[in-house]
């Protein structure tokens, strides 16, 4: 078997990776035991060079189209496939093995991803700028051009109101695993929906200073730490 071909964004990190939806395929193909590479892309970078492997462009809210990462090539089988969720399906289907949507649970899942988002996503100002710190300067000055279109500038103000809507956003997703008997959102089930939170996760803890990642390991008891520590251990990510 071929290792498969996984783009993702680069940035001045240690270890480069920074991007929850390209993390959201390396531990579904981490936990599936498939061998894969990584092609890394500067971000600014990323619309002409995966436009110029054909990928497939995704919609932005504003209804623009952008090409973007993750984008995964599978040179056993010659498909080309963008957006982490088609990415997981994709890999589901052709790699049954060690199932993500266990249980038939695909449907449910996608409905949970947007939900997900939704939630969170109004907290986003003061991740974004840490990301933007970073990147390189024309990464960072593109990145800025991208999401303010859907979180507008300024992003360093008003920071304490912006912990405060992350912080209610994820009292309310402890509720959804505080219905479940066991750690994860479907019980004792590992499946996507783990993934889509842990990697969330994983793009604050690689973003944030110290102690601004301290703030959200301390919410609800440590769970947001412990979910990340434990998806990582999952998919052999550790």
């Amino acid at each position: 078997m071929l290792p498969l071909v996984l783009y993702d964004a680069m940035s001045n990190l240690p270890g480069n990776n920074f991007s929850p939806n390209p993390a959201k395929s390396r531990f579904v193909l981490s936990y599936k035991d498939i061998p894969f590479v990584t092609i890394w892309v500067e971000y600014s970078d990323i619309h002409i060079a995966m436009k110029s492997i054909g990928a497939k462009p995704i919609k932005r809210r504003d209804g623009s189209e952008v090409c973007t990462v993750p984008v995964l090539s599978d040179p056993n089988t010659g498909a080309l496939i963008t957006d982490s969720l088609e990415i997981a399906s994709y890999l589901e289907k052709t790699y049954p093995e060690k199932p993500i949507f266990p249980n038939n649970s695909e449907p449910l899942i996608r409905t949970f991803d947007p939900a997900y988002m939704s939630l969170i996503f109004p907290g986003f100002k003061p991740l974004y700028l840490r990301t933007m710190e970073a990147l390189s300067p024309a990464s960072a000055k593109y990145f800025i051009g991208v999401r303010s279109a859907e979180v507008p500038l300024p992003w360093d103000v008003n920071f304490d109101a912006d912990w405060k809507l992350l912080e209610k956003a994820y009292n309310t997703a402890y509720e959804w695993y505080q219905k479940t008997d066991g750690k994860w959102i479907m019980g004792d089930t590992f499946s996507h929906a783990d993934i889509i939170v842990a990697c969330q996760l994983l793009w604050y803890k690689r973003v944030l200073k110290e102690d601004e990642w301290a703030r959200i390991s301390s919410w609800n008891g440590g769970k947001w730490a412990q979910v990340l520590a434990d998806a990582k251990k999952e998919c052999n990510l550790a």
